[in-house]
C-alpha cells in the first residue's frame, strides 16, 4: 500500500469558508521527542486538555489523537465580517519512542494523518523543540528525516517551528532576539529551511486568552504565506 501525497491551493480553504460563510477550521499536527512539550503545546492551541501531558521517564503518547476547540472568535475576519475559528490538532507518538519503533510511529501517524487529513487536508505541521535545550545535528537530521517520510519533499512548506518552555529561556535572561542570536547553528539553519515559520511558547502554565490569540494569528499568517494550501495525505492501492 502506498501513501500518497497531494498538494491542494487556497480554492479548497475558499470553498469551505463559501459553504459555511461565518466559519474557518484549521488542521495541525504536532511532531516532537518526548518530553518536548508536544501534547501541552497541542492543549495550548485547543484551549483545553484533550492531550494527555505530564512528566514521565518515558514516552508517555502511544498513539494518535485528534483534539477539536471551540468556536474562537476575535481572531480572523474576511470582507470586513467576523469569522468564528477552529482549530483541529492531531497529538503523535513521539520519536525517537521509548516503547515504539521508528516503523511503528512512522505507520501510525501516516495511518492517523490519512484518517483525520485524508479529505480536508493538513494546513501546518507543528515540530515542537525546547527553547532551553541545545538542536544537536543528529537530533536534527533525524528529526527532518522523519518529517521528510510522513510529509513528502514539500515539508518545509507545510512546517512550522514551535519552541516550547520559552519561559525557561527568559528566566536565562535570554529576549527572543539575543535567544537566537545565541543559538546553534543547527537550529539556525532548521528556522531557515522552514522560511523562519516559528513561535515561542510558554510551558509553564495554559497560556491565557491573549496569548492564544497571539499564537493562533501567527500560524494564520504561515497558512497565508503558503497561499492557503493544504498537504492531502491519503493511503492508497495504485
Amino acid at each position: 500500500m502506498l501513501f500518497v501525497l497531494h498538494l491542494v491551493t487556497g480554492l479548497w480553504i475558499k470553498a469551505q469558508t463559501m459553504a459555511d460563510s461565518s466559519e474557518m477550521t484549521i488542521n495541525l499536527a504536532v511532531f516532537g521527542r518526548t518530553q518536548t512539550g508536544k501534547s501541552a503545546a497541542g492543549n495550548n492551541l485547543l484551549g483545553s486538555t484533550d492531550f494527555k501531558s505530564h512528566c514521565s521517564p518515558s514516552s508517555v503518547t502511544t498513539c494518535c489523537s485528534l483534539g477539536h476547540s471551540c468556536r474562537i472568535l476575535g481572531i480572523i475576519r474576511r470582507n470586513g465580517c467576523e469569522l468564528a475559528l477552529r482549530i483541529r490538532v492531531l497529538d503523535t507518538p513521539s520519536y525517537p519512542h521509548s516503547g515504539l519503533s521508528k516503523e511503528q510511529v512512522r505507520d501510525t501517524v501516516r495511518s492517523a494523518l490519512a484518517h483525520h487529513f485524508g479529505e480536508e487536508g493538513l494546513h501546518l505541521a507543528l515540530l515542537v523543540l525546547r527553547a532551553d535545550l541545545p538542536l544537536c545535528p543528529d537530533e536534527s537530521d533525524h528529526t527532518i528525516q522523519f518529517i521528510q517520510e510522513l510529509l513528502g519533499p514539500t515539508w518545509k512548506d507545510f512546517t512550522a517551528v514551535l519552541l516550547t518552555h520559552a519561559d525557561k529561556a527568559e528566566e536565562a535572561g535570554f529576549s527572543e532576539e539575543t535567544y537566537l542570536n545565541s543559538a546553534s547553528s543547527t537550529l539556525l539553519s532548521l528556522l531557515s529551511s522552514v522560511q523562519h515559520k516559528y513561535i515561542f511558547l510558554d510551558n509553564q502554565k495554559s497560556i491565557i486568552k491573549e496569548e492564544r490569540a497571539i499564537v493562533l494569528r501567527k500560524l494564520l499568517s504561515f497558512i497565508r504565506q503558503n497561499n492557503y494550501q493544504v498537504l492531502r495525505l491519503k493511503h492508497s492501492n495504485e
